[in-house]
This record gives structure tokens, sequence and C-alpha cells, in this order.
């Protein structure tokens, strides 16, 4: 089979196994190429990925193995290929991964099961207990649109706004043009299983589970993934069903750190710069927001993507032996550049004036198509395309 993108909308339906492999081999070849830091304090052995077959999560895999020299269990949830599709992006990211790891002698442990299932965390206990010990470092990175709960029911979110329905222009992936959307209002019930599934119910279960099986370390830090955005983005992120459920998840770093704290236990939140991912271009008016900041943003020499958003993380805000960086909530701020006042000046401003003839030039479109293909394989000059793909795996 000769494997080819096949786009609809914000999703791409295929993906090319050696062209994922590529892109975990970049990553992997930029921490390389990174001198490894003399930590004050030994850095974590043992670091549980929650999320992380792409994305912000698979860079902070990367970052944590290569950066610290860590042993790292992954948990993800990906499309096993068949005879005759390919499986996500995610499959291939986690399998090349893996099979690098081992290479460069790091062990590399990945569970494919839904992270919200409690026979999953018991898996990873189990793992840690035999194979790895107790986790030093726990990275929540989880973006799924529904959750299984205990009872089987699976509860889906919502990505609306609160209180009245907002008006906004936005880019339409599919014709490439600037249109007016109107997003709609969340119920209350949305909100609440918006919460459900994107807040941090489902992390504090991990760090309970890991903690009552014995196989956190005293000391842990338990760190999640989120984001806040600026003025512009407020409507839909903020103000909006996304909001509330980050907000919850800020609420559980704070009680992890109370509940825990008798063993050393810190929770913190990290919130990450805006990125092309599979999570973000699928949330109203991310696309038009991203393009636009990733373009100011390479104008002013300060745009990072993921692995080097990782490696400041890991490496630097939350250098071992170094208390981490934070504001006065106790948030780690990955976004510092992305919201510099010079660079949002930029970014509302052509927000404001963006219109369908001039988003080539305003957002650089180019740029976008190109970290989007990259998320599914395609669009790196040293893959052969059209060579035939005899195997998916």
């Amino acid at each position: 089979m000769i494997i080819k993108p096949n786009v609809k909308g914000f999703l791409c339906t295929t993906a090319h196994p050696e062209g994922c492999r590529e892109h975990v081999r970049r990553e992997i070849d930029y921490m390389k190429s990174r001198e490894r830091r003399a930590f004050r304090r030994t850095p974590p052995k043992n670091v549980l990925v929650i999320g992380c077959s792409a994305g912000y999560g698979l860079s902070a895999r990367i970052a944590a193995a290569y950066g610290y020299g860590a042993a790292t269990l992954g948990i993800c949830r990906e499309r096993e290929p068949s005879e005759n599709r390919t499986g996500s992006p995610g499959f291939y990211n986690y399998h090349a991964f893996d099979e690098m790891a081992g290479e460069d002698g790091l062990k590399a442990v990945t569970i494919n099961e839904d992270a919200f299932l409690g026979s999953t965390k018991e898996k990873a206990v189990e793992i840690l207990r035999r194979e790895m010990g107790p986790a030093d470092l726990v990275i929540y990175s989880l973006a799924a649109p529904k959750r299984t709960l205990g009872d089987g029911r699976v509860v889906r979110s919502a990505l609306k706004t609160t209180g009245e329905p907002f008006t906004g222009n936005d880019l339409d992936l599919r014709t490439m043009e600037i249109r007016e959307v109107v997003i709609d209002a969340a119920t209350p019930q949305e909100i609440e299983n918006s919460v459900k599934v994107m807040g941090g119910e489902d992390w504090y279960e991990w760090i309970q589970t890991l903690s009552e099986a014995g196989v956190l370390s005293e000391g842990a830090v338990a760190v999640a993934f989120s984001y806040l955005g600026p003025e512009v983005t407020y409507p839909i992120y903020l103000h909006g069903t996304m909001g509330q459920a980050k907000q919850h998840l800020y609420e559980t770093s704070l009680k992890i750190t109370e509940d825990f704290g008798d063993r050393g236990v810190k929770g913190y939140i990290s919130m990450n710069k805006s990125m092309v991912t599979q999570a973000s271009i699928a949330i109203p008016r991310a696309p038009i927001y991203i393009a636009i900041a990733k373009k100011v943003m390479e104008e002013e020499g300060c745009y990072e993507d993921c692995i080097r958003q990782m490696e400041r993380l890991l490496c630097k805000k939350m250098a071992p032996g170094e208390e981490p960086e934070v504001d006065e909530m106790n948030r780690i701020r990955m976004d510092d550049l992305e919201l510099q006042p010079h660079i949002q000046e930029q970014i509302s401003g052509r927000m404001e004036s963006v219109t369908t003839e001039n988003v080539a030039e305003l957002a650089g479109l180019e740029g976008f198509w190109e970290d989007f293909y990259h998320m599914y394989g395609f669009g790196y000059e040293n893959i052969d395309y059209g060579a035939d793909i005899s195997h998916f795996i």
C-alpha cells in the first residue's frame, strides 16, 4: 500500500509509519544534541507519562528519557493497524520511541489501554513494582474527548462557551477561508461532563492508586499540562467548558500537594504554550490563533516546538534539585514567551484584521500545515512517500 494523507477537516485518517518514526527520531536527535545538564540532585529515575504518544506527552517522555536518563512508563490509547487501515500516529510514535530508547540503553514500556480505567492503573502499578521501581515524576498529559466511568457510563466533553453564545472569526481548515463561527453555550450537564473528562479527577486517582500501592516515591512530583492563553481566546477557553475543566485541574494540583504532602509529594500545573496538536486544533477558533501566534513568534525568534518546550520545562523550570519556577498561583509558566506584551499586541492586531485574502500572509499557513502533516508522519523530505508499505508496524 502507498500511504497518502487523507485529510478531513482538522483530522487526518491515515498515518505514515516511517514518517512517524522520523518525527520521533528528530526529537530524540535534538535531545541527544543537547549537553546533559549536571543537576543539583539526582534526576528522576522512573517517570510515568499518562498520555504519552503525541504532542507534549510524547515530547515530555523523550525529554525525560534523554535529559534525565530516566526509565519511562507510558500510558496511551491508540488505534492499532489492520489489513487495510493504518494505525493512529500515536501507535507508530510510541512503538518507535520504545524501540529507539531500548537501542540507547533506556528502559521504555508502553501500555496501550484506556488511562481512565482502573485496570490500566493496576497494570501500571504491576509494571512499576516488577520492572522499574517507584515513580519519581508523574506527568499527566491526557487529552481525550470522552471517559468511561467506573459504573460503565461514558461521558463526553463539549468544546463550548458558558453563559452566552460567542461569535468570532475562525479558520476553516477545509476551505482555508476565514469565516464567522457561533459557539453555543454549554448546558450545566455539558459543563459537568467536561470537567469529568478534562478536569483533575482522573489525575488524582492515578496519584492515589500509585501511593496506596507503594509505587510513588517519597518526594515525587506530579505535573499536569494545561493552557491559559491570552484574552482573545478567553470566550472559548478560559470562560468556556475547557476553562472550567482546567480550573478543576489546577485545584487538583493543590489537593495533591495537601493530601500527599506527608510523603513530600507535590502537584503542579504547567501552563504550556499554544501548539499545533491533534487536540488543540479541534478547539473552535484555535487554528487561526495558533497559526498567527506561531508566525509572530518565529518572526520574533522566540518560537518553541514541543520538544524544546519540554526540554525547558524538565531541565530548567523543573530542574532536579531546584524549586520549580512558579507564579503567584503555584503554576509553572511555559507560556511566558507567548504572553509577552509585544508578542500579544502583534497577535491581537492580526486576529482583528485577518481575512481570507490576507490569511496566508498574516498567519503563515505554510508553517501551520507543515506542523499538521508532521503529526501524521507526512511532509518529511527524506521519506519516500511513493514507496509501497508492506507492513504497518
